[in-house]
């Protein structure tokens, strides 16, 4: 039994502890070591260019990154769950083209955005149930709704590029391209995201629900988890995600073809794996989608601002993602 002479000591080595502990799951978290990549890699390009660091271009790789970091949030929670959607960039597509023929036909905004939103959800739930009551797997399903998607969004707009959106024209290019308080407003749109999914995933039955499948499916459908309708609400998210994408991105183009969102899915993949989300499912933040979307975004404009070949641009982001994977695989080790 301690003596009271004890305790001052005790009390010292319980703080330490805790924040021994506190340290240990800062520095143990991959946002911190992304965060400090962007935070190295930022600085090393500032030192090659000035023009890296100018306010202009920093709100312009923000800008940039929250259309990825959107569309990375939608992705995060089919990722933990143990899928993986390659059509999202079509998905935006599709969501792109109707939202601007919607508006075209000089229909109210908030038609506009309600038909997109529907429309991004309803294809992410076709994939979603196609995976789940069918069973096959993610990879071939959303490979060929990739391919669905961008044909009908040739379909529908005959190949077309819509200028004009009616009576809705400037309120789109205000929501989507313009500026609030300094900051574009898809910037807002961004961090309302993060809350909202960090409480999803934190806070609610259903994260604790997509966490469960992501680590052991079997064990889910034994313990009475409905994982066929989680793994077609997390696909339903994603669909959601890319089509509120859509309806920012359109906005600050200010114009739409059928090949908008284009190699997104790959952009996309790639910041929620950076971002610490584990391709074998069972975990991912959302705030790791979003830091890993700056991560691609400073990678890319870095390149462009070092004048290195833009073909470079792959290999870089392709090495990180290997390292991230490589990160969780020893952080899974330890574990």
């Amino acid at each position: 039994m301690s003596s009271p002479q004890d305790a001052p000591g005790m009390a010292v080595d319980l703080l330490s502890s805790r924040r021994g502990s506190l340290l240990g799951r800062l520095f143990g978290a991959q946002e911190t070591w992304i965060a400090l990549a962007i935070l190295v890699l930022g600085i090393v390009v500032s030192l090659i260019s000035a023009k890296f660091a100018t306010p202009g271009n920093l709100l312009n790789v923000f800008q940039n990154a929250c259309f990825i970091g959107l569309m990375a949030l939608g992705m995060t929670p089919v990722i933990i769950s143990g899928g993986i959607d390659i059509s999202v960039g079509s998905i935006l597509g599709l969501c792109g083209v109707t939202y601007g023929m919607v508006l075209n036909a000089d229909m109210p905004l908030g038609v506009g955005i309600a038909a997109t939103l529907a429309l991004g959800a309803l294809c992410g739930a076709f994939n979603g149930a196609v995976i789940a009551y069918i069973k096959l797997p993610p990879f071939v399903v959303t490979l060929a709704t990739l391919s669905i998607g961008r044909s009908l969004a040739l379909v529908v707009t005959n190949n077309e590029v819509f200028y004009t959106f009616g009576r809705a024209t400037d309120a789109m290019i205000t929501l989507g391209g313009g500026y609030s308080f300094g900051l574009p407003n898809v910037v807002y749109a961004l961090i309302v995201g993060v809350l909202i999914l960090h409480f999803l995933l934190r806070m609610t039955r259903w994260g604790r629900y997509v966490f469960a499948i992501g680590g052991n499916e079997d064990a889910a459908r034994l313990a009475g988890i409905p994982v066929d309708l989680i793994k077609i609400s997390t696909y339903a998210f994603g669909g959601l995600m890319a089509a509120v994408t859509a309806v920012f991105l359109v906005g600050w183009l200010g114009a739409v073809t059928n090949a908008v969102g284009t190699g997104y899915e790959l952009q996309v993949i790639a910041a929620t794996v950076i971002g610490g989300a584990s391709l074998t499912g069972g975990f991912g933040t959302a705030l790791g989608a979003a830091i890993g979307a700056v991560l691609v975004e400073v990678i890319r404009n870095a390149l462009l601002i070092a004048g290195v070949n833009p073909f470079w641009q792959g290999t870089f982001v392709g090495s990180f993602i290997l390292a991230a994977v490589l990160l969780e695989r020893i952080r899974s080790m330890r574990r």
